[in-house]
């Protein structure tokens, strides 16, 4: 299954799958009962449009997406609306859409910490292998827009009651100038 999806930047010539993407965000969070900040449909294609997307096709079947988004004067890069479709889900898909959103992010901002909040397993160990930690809300982003994308979510009231200290949520973090790897800074 793996060599017939592509995981591309998305353009203007996927603008047609913005409903379908949407819609398989809003089901998978049904489904897991977790909460997810839900986007608009401008919002969608205003990503595809800025080349800040990824998508996963198999030939012209939608398979996945990821987008990312700038905050704090570029200093953060969330990767954020990482979906995929239940049947292609068990693959890797997901660690590749993942790894080209990362690579994405770090080619067209290579000096912000690069973030995402999430409540999933899956997504919380392809985010540690890309060398993400764990970290406080603290450490995360302060602008308010970005903070503001949580309203929709199912548990904004936590993250109100908590100041915006903690959710269900697990914040995580690649910082560009830390070190990674046991040995890789040193020469």
């Amino acid at each position: 299954m793996e060599d017939t999806i592509k995981v591309i930047v998305a353009s203007e010539k996927h603008l047609k799958y913005v409903d379908i993407i949407l819609d398989t965000i809003e089901k998978a969070a049904k489904v897991r009962g977790t909460g997810i900040a839900k986007r608009s449909p401008e919002y969608v294609k205003q990503k595809m449009l800025e080349g800040k997307a990824i998508i996963a096709l198999d030939g012209d079947k939608f398979a996945g997406f990821a987008y990312i988004e700038s905050w704090s004067n570029k200093k953060f890069v969330a990767n954020s609306g990482l979906i995929v479709v239940e049947n292609y889900r068990g693959h890797g898909l997901a660690k590749r859409i993942k790894r080209k959103v990362f690579d994405l992010s770090r080619s067209m901002f290579p000096d912000a910490k690069i973030f995402g909040l999430t409540t999933g397993l899956a997504v919380m160990k392809i985010n540690s292998e890309l060398g993400y930690r764990p970290v406080t809300f603290s450490e995360l982003t302060d602008d308010e827009a970005f903070w503001k994308g949580c309203q929709s979510c199912v548990n904004y009231d936590i993250l109100q009651r908590t100041n915006k200290r903690m959710c269900l949520c697990t914040g995580m973090l690649f910082d560009p100038h830390a070190k990674h790897d046991e040995g890789q800074n040193e020469k």
